[in-house]
């Protein structure tokens, strides 16, 4: 008796111990969980904001807006951070009188560059597809722009069905007309992101979370970065895209609250943010500035960076030499960013539009020129390399 009373306590033993096990390890695992739950039931009680429409807008008239995201003094590095504000849902994408001239740098990336300027990765360990975060992308932009720019952008849509990508049960989107240039794109037959990139002026990246927790490069339309390239970049982590970029700080100052910043993001909750950076250019009497669709090297930054497929990521620049230069060579490029969080595929959506300016238009605006030379005094020698 005295056996078997041992056997049954031993085994009551293990039984405890195998429960309390199973249930510390669901506890560790709850906040990720709870925050994925969160997020869902967020993503299925969005209701999309009305859109107003931009009706003053111009298409031909219509100027970039002047971001100039420098401040006074000598301490504006000290506190580096993602410097990220509001934005209303229905100033997700800004439209100007440049946008003939965009399409035709970013339509001729694509024809040239193929999978080095649209990408969309499919399904790996771990890490989902960039698929359905593409199309949803191209449908969430068609809404937006028909609705923000109704003089621009006309679409025709199919009847109403449940679960389709149209907003307000309108039914969804089969093809969109850019009116100005008569250029019609099917979203039923054409490439989601391929589409996405060529609506509109922004670069477009597709961020998706991982079971690690960790975002990844997923897909995008990357036709006018300057800097980098979508080859070094797509399927990697967030971390990583900035680390190998060599951005500076980030690992000391910024890391943590990106990651944070992504894992709380809401479907409800869109923001904005700019930077800026200087580029040499050609000088006008190159002759191969004639007859370049891109004299100002908005896609690919050659004067400063050298040849973009000889481009060494690592030692960012093919051609060690720095090139010399005069100001009326120099440039102001400046990105207007914004983040979205996708209803459907829980993708945050990237975009970056780029301006560019010379530098002397910069000289002549009140207070600018202070501020802009305050500003670079400030920077740390890993920002001013």
């Amino acid at each position: 008796m005295d056996s078997l009373l041992l056997l049954f306590v031993s085994l009551a033993f293990s039984l405890v111990v195998l429960i309390v096990k199973r249930r510390s390890k669901a506890t560790l695992s709850d906040p990720q969980n709870e925050l994925k739950n969160v997020k869902k039931a967020e993503a299925a009680d969005f209701r999309y904001p009305t859109v107003q429409p931009l009706v003053d807008f111009d298409f031909d008239k219509t100027q970039p807006p002047p971001y100039r995201p420098f401040k006074w003094g000598p301490v504006y590095f000290i506190s580096i951070t993602m410097a990220i504000r509001p934005m209303e849902f229905t100033e997700w994408i800004e439209l100007d009188n440049q946008f003939r001239s965009y399409h035709r740098i970013r339509s001729h990336r694509v024809a040239t560059k193929g999978t080095d300027a649209v990408r969309t990765l499919p399904a790996r360990d771990g890490v989902p597809s960039g698929a359905l975060a593409a199309k949803e992308l191209v449908h969430e932009l068609s809404e937006y722009l028909s609705r923000r720019y109704p003089h621009v952008y006309r679409v025709e849509r199919k009847p109403a069905q449940k679960d389709d990508f149209g907003w307000y049960n309108e039914g969804e989107i089969k093809t969109i007309e850019i009116i100005p240039i008569g250029v019609t794109y099917d979203l039923e037959r054409d490439d989601p992101m391929t589409i996405s990139g060529l609506l509109i002026q922004d670069d477009l990246a597709l961020m998706l979370e991982g079971k690690d927790g960790r975002y990844y490069f997923q897909a995008g339309s990357v036709c006018t970065p300057g800097f980098w390239r979508i080859k070094d970049k797509i399927g990697l982590p967030l971390d990583e895209i900035h680390t190998r970029g060599n951005v500076p700080q980030y690992e000391s100052k910024l890391q943590n609250s990106l990651a944070k910043f992504f894992q709380k993001m809401r479907v409800d909750k869109p923001v904005t943010r700019n930077n800026y950076f200087f580029q040499i250019v050609r000088d006008q009497s190159d002759e191969r500035r004639v007859d370049s669709i891109d004299p100002d090297e908005l896609a690919w930054s050659e004067t400063t960076n050298g040849d973009e497929d000889a481009w060494d990521h690592s030692n960012q620049r093919a051609d060690p030499t720095p090139p010399a230069t005069k100001p009326e060579n120099v440039r102001f490029r400046t990105e207007r960013q914004s983040l979205r969080r996708l209803p459907r595929s829980g993708a945050i959506v990237f975009t970056v539009r780029t301006y560019l300016e010379p530098i002397v238009k910069l000289a002549q605006e009140p207070g600018v020129p202070g501020r802009m030379a305050a500003a670079i005094r400030s920077w740390p020698p890993d920002v001013a390399l």
